[in-house]
């Protein structure tokens, strides 16, 4: 199917079965809100657009991909991502056993696992080597004691992807393995954190002696860095997906429509500045998909794409900010002509940790500098 009848048919699908009641809500809507709208998507096939189908993906090229979100956004789907979709799974299918994948990838699809993420620990967030977790053998487990924090959505997940240290001895980025471990297990709890919002989207969680089998390691033990890194290049071209800034620019326009603002000179100049930008990072995004496709891992040149569509994503929520006027510094929710209602506030309050989480923008100019333009550290 060329581009543009896969537009049409993703178009008139998403109308026609996107729940009226879930289009554009005030915030990103969680997995519980979320899962009969997963559910309905696994029906059709559509869950994971970029897993290959004989994993019961839709293979998409990169290019269909971002028409995908696109049409997404139309209809106003603001949903937090799964984590086993764009994350976990395209993991398994390059370092997961054949065993692995059998047992997890259809329940990815299927919605009965939801994942989140183990990685950030207090004291290792940009520094994620220095993770101190320890999973220490005893007999067919692993016996798991540590921390993790800012791990999103884990009051609701069942299952966590968890980097663990291994070998305290080695060099720290030698030391540590990939282990998956289900939520309910003994020994687990979880804390939750309030953003700035005044909502919980994240959480930190704890782990006392909590016993996993050896067969829920992923890859060779002492081998999970080089898994880390792939998951963390994937996890950048989640947040440097152009979604992250045309959504807000998608409801910019309506509200400065609402307004009136297109017929300030400046406005307009400041609005076209940064659409223009946010299109351009469209063709970047592509490219690095495309090498996720052909199976290869992305180089540290994926940093470029989150610093620049995170930073994107703020100037986007100032300009929203300066186009709400009086309304712009208050929790007020905007009715608008197309029949949603906007809340200016939540774009604000999630576009400020978007230079901060999956690596901040300092991390990544220093990885470019190093990694790409070879200046010395």
């Amino acid at each position: 199917m060329d581009d543009q009848a896969f537009r049409l048919q993703a178009r008139e699908w998403l109308e026609a079965n996107f729940p009226q009641e879930m289009r554009f809500p005030p915030r990103r809507l969680d997995f519980n809100q979320a899962m009969d709208w997963h559910k309905k998507l696994n029906e059709k096939g559509w869950v994971a657009p970029g897993w290959p189908e004989q994993y019961g993906g839709m293979g998409l090229s990169p290019y269909q991909q971002i028409i995908f979100a696109e049409e997404l956004d139309k209809v106003g789907a603001f949903i937090i991502p799964s984590f086993g979709v764009t994350m976990l799974g395209p993991l398994l299918l390059g370092y997961g056993t054949d065993e692995q994948r059998a047992e997890y990838l259809p329940k990815i699809l299927s919605g009965e696992h939801i994942w989140c993420q183990g990685y950030s620990e207090p004291g290792a967030g940009s520094d994620l080597a220095s993770l101190r977790t320890s999973a220490v053998p005893d007999g067919d487990d692993y016996i798991v004691n540590g921390q993790k924090t800012w791990t999103t959505m884990a009051q609701q997940a069942n299952w966590v992807f968890l980097l663990v240290r291994t070998d305290k001895d080695a060099k720290k980025q030698k030391g540590i393995s990939f282990l998956l471990v289900p939520m309910d297990t003994p020994g687990i709890t979880v804390r939750e954190i309030d953003n700035i919002g005044g909502y919980s989207e994240f959480a930190e969680v704890f782990f006392d002696d909590v016993r996993v089998p050896r067969s829920n390691m992923v890859g060779e033990v002492n081998q999970g860095w080089t898994m880390a890194k792939a998951l963390l290049g994937a996890e950048r071209i989640l947040l440097g997906s152009p979604k992250l800034a045309k959504f807000p620019m998608q409801r910019l326009k309506a509200l400065a429509t609402d307004f009136g603002l297109f017929e300030d000179a400046v406005f307009k100049e400041r609005f076209t500045k940064l659409h223009m930008d946010v299109e351009d990072s469209v063709a970047v995004y592509v490219r690095m998909l495309e090498v996720l496709r052909r199976g290869e891992v992305l180089g540290p040149e994926v940093s470029i794409l989150k610093l620049a569509v995170t930073e994107m994503f703020q100037q986007v929520a100032d300009l929203i900010l300066d186009a709400a006027a009086e309304f712009g510094g208050t929790e007020a929710v905007i009715p608008l002509s197309d029949g949603s209602s906007y809340k200016p506030a939540n774009t604000y309050y999630l576009s400020r940790p978007s230079t901060i989480y999956g690596g901040s923008s300092q991390v990544q100019r220093n990885i470019l500098a190093k990694a790409v333009l070879k200046l010395p550290g």
